[in-house]
């Protein structure tokens, strides 16, 4: 099925949509309902730093699927072993090797997660985010659907079909916290040096 660019794999009812937050994910979630397709949201975002941060944005992820009545699903936050994960990656630039690594680690949870909850598709918000590169997502989606046997990656372009402009609506209907960084410290240490270079 097709709708607007979204192109949706047959027979799909039920997903595991790995959130990075509650604005990326309002309008997909928000389209997911509206083409019976039921989203399980599965927070899982190690990356975000500090944990003040991180607290935040699960928050108003968690406040927005319970909006929903949607089962929410909080990942394990372990930023310690993030930063190993991605160990000799911390000066790449964005849309670099550590982002990729990054969505690749995240993104084989979220096969895990769907996986144990017997859900063969699983999809990101990170591909709503006009600051990441679709490529090196549906990448790391690939990698992951072959990591964890049995799961299969649903790679989709979520900018389409209106959704970028409908997730801005939503952003000010909710009142959602809306970061200013990717989440973790060298992509907010970019937006700092950014800042200052104004």
């Amino acid at each position: 099925m097709e709708s607007k660019g979204i192109i949706v794999p047959d027979g799909v009812h039920e997903v595991l949509l790995h959130a990075c937050c509650a604005p990326c994910s309002s309008a997909i979630v928000e389209w997911m309902i509206q083409h019976d397709i039921r989203p399980t949201i599965f927070y899982y975002n190690p990356n975000i730093f500090p944990r003040e941060e991180y607290d935040i944005r699960k928050n108003e992820s968690k406040r927005h699927a319970e909006s929903l009545v949607l089962q929410w699903i909080d990942g394990d936050y372990d930023h310690e072993q993030w930063r190993q994960d991605v160990c000799g990656l911390e000066d790449e630039p964005e849309r670099g090797r550590r982002c990729e690594q990054c969505f690749v680690l995240r993104l084989t949870e979220a096969a895990r997660q769907a996986k144990k909850l017997g859900l063969q598709y699983f999809a990101t918000t990170l591909a709503s985010s006009r600051w990441k590169s679709i490529e090196q997502i549906e990448r790391a989606g690939h990698l992951a659907e072959q990591a964890v046997e049995g799961t299969t990656f649903w790679a989709q372009n979520w900018r389409k079909g209106g959704l970028y402009e409908r997730r801005n609506q939503l952003l000010k209907e909710y009142a959602f916290y809306n970061q200013q960084y990717c989440g973790c410290e060298f992509s907010q240490r970019k937006v700092l040096i950014d800042n200052n270079n104004q």
